[in-house]
């Protein structure tokens, strides 16, 4: 039986050609195939590196079409590598539906990584990155944004947004009316010539935007929603130890561990209030 070819996943420069690995070089020439989102601009990258490897297209309307082309030239033994317009293939980008057949029919699939706009702009953002959720292109219709906002209003992780540059001030009114005056990081033209980045909180950028036209792609970094400080008296830990105390036969120990479980208060001053109240327990008894 016939060994199949396997399928290359490669991410492009979203800018800078200097931005790409050598080994997607080495695999851009080696494959057999290389399917495209838009050949022309992948032609740009080819001529930079002397890449002489066959083209064809794979985009948004043909995908599913010619998906199974190559499905068919994978299965054969043709080892095929997928490059989107910029970035890394699939991140809101054609390539999903590909790299699923691929999958469904048992044939490897190969990360080549490299550059995302998203995590790239994130970065150098200096909003916090430990967690962050990715949500793609704001919808382009005003409900639509507006609704996928107020869901993600409660989310404490980072928010990652593409945005076209029409629709940008919209967008931003809209973060800032339904997810308050938040910390935002502005990328523009990543990598590009014209490469800006804008930092700051939403009120004091709205006005710096309103007078400008922009143009290119944009990448949004919106901190998360700050959590909120619930504060903890003295007397709430005490009615939660004589409530914990009187439900069943634990240990001051183990109250105690349950008392800073449940309200995040230090365990020396929990146990501080718990060893005054049990002992103004026995006095009174």
């Amino acid at each position: 039986m016939r060994e199949s070819g396997k399928l290359y996943v490669v991410a492009t420069p979203i800018g800078n050609l200097e931005d790409i690995t050598f080994r997607a070089i080495r695999v851009l020439k080696e494959v057999a195939l290389v399917a495209a989102e838009d050949t022309r601009r992948t032609r740009k990258l080819f001529d930079a590196y002397s890449i002489s490897t066959p083209l064809i297209s794979l985009y948004e309307h043909n995908e599913f079409r010619k998906s199974r082309v190559l499905i068919d030239r994978l299965r054969e033994g043709s080892d095929v590598a997928y490059v989107s317009d910029a970035g890394t293939p699939g991140i809101s980008d054609p390539g999903f539906l590909l790299i699923r057949q691929a999958l469904e029919n048992r044939i490897p699939v190969i990360p080549v990584p490299g550059v995302s706009a998203g995590i790239a702009a994130l970065s150098v953002s200096g909003i916090p990155m430990e967690s962050f959720v990715f949500m793609g292109f704001l919808p382009a219709k005003a409900g639509k944004r507006r609704d996928l906002l107020v869901s993600l209003k409660d989310e404490q992780k980072t928010l990652i947004f593409f945005e076209a540059p029409h629709r940008l001030e919209a967008a931003l009114e809209d973060i800032h009316s339904i997810l308050g005056n938040r910390e935002i990081a502005i990328a523009r033209e990543l990598t590009k010539l014209h490469e800006e980045i804008l930092r700051g909180r939403l009120q004091d950028l709205l006005p710096v935007l309103r007078d400008r036209r922009i143009k290119g792609e944009i990448t949004l970094i919106v901190a998360g929603q700050e959590p909120t400080v619930r504060v903890v008296s003295d007397e709430d830990v005490r009615s939660l130890y004589f409530r914990l105390a009187r439900a069943g036969n634990r240990s001051d120990r183990d109250i105690v561990d349950r008392i800073v479980e449940e309200t995040g208060v230090s365990r020396k001053r929990v146990y501080t209030i718990v060893v005054a109240a049990a002992s103004s327990d026995l006095n009174a008894d």
